[in-house]
């Protein structure tokens, strides 16, 4: 069974000419999209409006995709079930289909019912009715509407500015020299609206840098000297050698402030710069500025390099020493820790025991998931840095004594407390009392038993302090509270007990010269991106490499790509702490229009 598509046009005489396609499918589109096999050129009909499907039992299904319905002999529907045999009338805007069946093949005949144009005729009568002979000659029209546009235009806005020249600010009211205003000013320049000379101080003359320092002198951000600016982008190629002229004649330098900051885009945020400003000067920069340690860059999705982190080289104090390093190295990092991940994500043993037997304390599931030790910070872009007290201490205990049911517990990160504690604790008890000294309790009959348990608990109590520093060894050696977790630092000479901690430093941010939220990756698993269930050291680098994050984000014309991702995505022109241009505007757009689906990432 094959659908034959007849259509049939009329040409301005009345004549029909029919044209017959087959189509061995079992289904064909409807619209006004050049793919489907039913073409209809009317914007009464939408580009993908329907499909027609074959059933097994020689029916067809007619359905619309696009929402809008269509007719069935003269009755709008949405869906219909049609029976070739029988035969049936569908109305598409200004066309009917008419369905028939010719022996196992389903003919489909499109046919115009309204008129395309007016026919020859019509268009003749049409002329007898004009004002030409009235009117002026067209070259005269034209030339007198040319002096006419160069007089308002030209000659009235020129007026108007050197009438105004030198004023402050102008009275509300209409002036001809805004009518070269190209848009409004952003937000930042607002009340520059009726100061034109603020910034463009002499009239056929560019802005320039001067002008903008006057206000931007402290707030300016110094990208690169303009000199190794000029030279990072290179000399211009092929046709940018005319562009580069006109602006050289015009007095246009390279390297202005607006080439980069361009106003009149709009009435809300400057717009963000364009990739492709970015990519001018970084796109094969290495060639051009052979001292820089920069590595080119044109687009994130084909020409990008892998990311470099800082990662911690030696841990503790204000600022811990860092390196950059190549995720390609596969990297590694010394936070102070020894901790394994793939035990605590582990589906079975005994850490998924323990989590099962305080899951209805503490919210576990059937075994540890990432977000059980891992706390986003209050904006969702980073993680708090693990504690102790609140992420580890309900498994791993410190607890070593208990007074009238208070749990005494050992001092985290303090190892000086820890062995005082011990010390003052073996000091200020005693020995486990035999059960079998004094009372009434069953024991070896015999005076020289009852004096040999006597003398040995008076012993035991004599030695007890000196037992505070077995327990402190204890603590710091494998099996122990701090070893299993920490680096632990040895006594300073032998026979003492003066163990450390090696210093801890938790990273929350790696990449310093990129930005990245996970709240914008919400919808995604940590384990899409990060490794750790086969990770055994904490001195495993968990990070992505740029692999993983190419599966979602392409460059700015991979449009084929889940997330276009321009420069401006992650890297802000200005290098502060805080979020890229592009990702603040999408912030507002989110709280200003919550309709608005804005992409999350």
């Amino acid at each position: 069974m094959t659908f034959i598509v007849r259509q049939i046009a009329t040409t301005a005489d009345g004549r029909e000419i029919i044209r017959s396609n087959p189509f061995p499918s079992d289904e064909i589109g409807i619209g006004r999209s050049t793919t489907n096999a039913i073409h209809l050129p009317d914007l009464a009909v939408n580009p993908d409006h329907a499909v027609i499907r074959k059933r097994d039992d020689g029916q067809i299904i007619v359905e619309s995709t696009s929402g809008q319905n269509f007719t069935l002999d003269g009755k709008h529907r949405i869906s219909v079930t049609i029976d070739p045999s029988a035969g049936a009338e569908l109305g598409f805007g200004g066309h009917v289909i008419i369905v028939s069946e010719e022996g196992e093949d389903i003919v489909l005949t499109v046919k115009r019912v309204d008129a395309v144009s007016d026919s020859a005729e019509t268009r003749s009568v049409s002329t007898l009715y004009t004002l030409k002979g009235l009117l002026p000659s067209k070259r005269l029209t034209a030339w007198g509407f040319v002096a006419l546009i160069l007089a308002a235009f030209l000659v009235w806005p020129i007026y108007t500015w050197s009438t105004w020249q030198g004023v402050e600010e102008r009275p509300d009211q209409f002036h001809a020299d805004t009518m070269w205003s190209s848009g409004e000013l952003s937000s930042a320049h607002h009340a520059l609206e009726k100061d034109c000379q603020a910034c463009h101080v002499d009239a056929f003359v560019t802005v320039k840098d001067e002008t903008c320092l006057t206000c931007h002198q402290e707030d300016a951000h110094e990208h690169a000297a303009k000199p190794r600016l000029l030279t990072a982008r290179g000399a211009p190629e092929g046709l940018e050698k005319i562009g580069a002229a006109f602006a050289s004649a015009f007095n246009k330098p390279p390297g202005r402030c607006v080439e980069c900051h361009s106003e009149h885009e709009g009435s809300g945020a400057m717009e963000p710069t364009a990739q492709k400003f970015c990519a001018d000067c970084h796109n094969g920069m290495d060639g051009r500025l052979t001292d820089t340690k920069l590595e080119n860059a044109s687009d994130f999705g084909i020409a990008h390099p892998q990311f470099r982190p800082a990662v911690l080289v030696s841990p503790g104090g204000k600022n811990p020493l860092r390196k950059r390093v190549s995720l390609d190295q596969k990297p590694t990092e010394n936070n102070g820790l020894k901790f394994p991940h793939d035990v605590h994500l582990s589906k079975t043993g005994g850490v998924a025991q323990m989590g099962r037997r305080l899951s209805a304390e503490y919210g576990f599931g059937s075994s540890l998931a990432c977000k059980d030790c891992h706390t986003a910070d209050p904006k969702g872009v980073r993680f708090e840095p693990v504690d102790m007290k609140e992420d580890c201490s309900m498994c791993h205990s410190l607890a070593f004594d208990e007074i009238g049911g208070t749990v005494r517990t050992l001092r985290h990160g303090e190892p000086a407390m820890v062995q005082a504690d011990l010390r003052a604790y073996y000091r200020s008890t005693g020995p486990t009392r035999p059960i079998n000294l004094g009372g009434m309790a069953r024991r070896r009959p015999g005076a020289d038993n009852e004096a040999r348990v006597a003398s040995d608990y008076a012993r035991a109590v004599q030695f007890r302090p000196s037992r505070a520093n077995l327990a402190i060894s204890q603590v710091f050696s494998r099996g122990g509270a701090c070893f299993d977790c920490h680096g632990v630092t040895p006594p300073t000479a032998r026979g003492r007990v003066d163990y450390g901690i090696t210093p801890v430093t938790q990273t929350d941010r790696y990449m310093h010269n990129g930005w990245f939220s996970h709240d914008a990756h919400i919808e995604e698993t940590c384990t899409s991106c990060h490794n750790a269930t086969t990770s055994k050291q904490a001195t495993d680098l968990l990070l992505p490499g740029i692999k993983t994050c190419r599966e979602c984000h392409g460059g700015e014309f991979q449009k084929a790509s889940d997330v276009p991702s321009t420069c401006a995505m992650c890297h802000d022109y200005h290098a502060d702490d805080g979020t890229p241009w592009l990702i603040k505007e999408q912030q507002k757009d989110k709280q200003t229009k919550p309709e608005k689906q804005i992409a999350r990432h």
